[in-house]
């Protein structure tokens, strides 16, 4: 018998005044049987930072050809592939003909920086393509405001990402490892 996903439900505030982009989101959050904490908040926090009406969870570790993360039009084409943690390059670049923007958030301490390494050549060159790691401290940090309901606020400001939950705060500062190079 397959196991079942397990529902969680964020309140999340968003504040990015970078953007200008001040707004409320209730999120429902599927998570996979062999995900992690750590990995289902950096999905979060890849929805806060590119937080719009139209963004929603893509189905999960068990769908390939989806992102984690993703925005398309009316028309229902990708206007923005968000993943999170380390993707293989092939799908990477597959995305990269699929959306308009494609961002990867990695998180893994050392294993981004291998990660990186080998896929560094290849990703380099699309151009639709940006790529940040979340340290390993925040990610970390991240995996202990984990809970079945949450209320969560953001703030981004000169690029400085503030989590919060009412007794904890956190900062995570992403470090980029690729800008698209592209105007969007």
């Amino acid at each position: 018998m397959a196991l079942k996903s397990t529902i969680y439900k964020a309140e999340l505030s968003v504040a990015d005044i970078d953007r200008g982009y001040y707004r409320d989101h209730a999120l429902t959050i599927a998570r996979h049987p062999s995900e992690t904490d750590e990995r289902m908040m950096v999905r979060v926090l890849a929805f806060a930072l590119h937080a719009n009406d139209a963004l929603e969870f893509g189905r999960g570790l068990s769908t390939e050809d989806e992102p984690d993360v993703w925005r398309t039009d009316l028309t229902g084409a990708i206007e923005r592939w968000i993943d999170v943690g380390l993707p293989d390059e092939r799908e990477v670049r597959k995305a990269c003909g699929r959306a308009r923007e494609v961002y990867v958030l990695a998180y893994g301490g050392r294993a981004v920086e291998l990660w990186w390494h080998g896929v560094r050549e290849k990703l380099e060159r699309q151009e639709r393509l940006a790529v940040s790691e979340v340290p390993i401290e925040a990610s970390r940090a991240l995996a202990q405001l984990a809970g079945r309901s949450m209320r969560l606020q953001v703030t981004i400001q000169d690029g400085h990402v503030f989590i919060a939950d009412g007794a904890t705060s956190i900062l995570v500062e992403l470090r980029a490892l690729k800008a698209m190079s592209i105007a969007r």
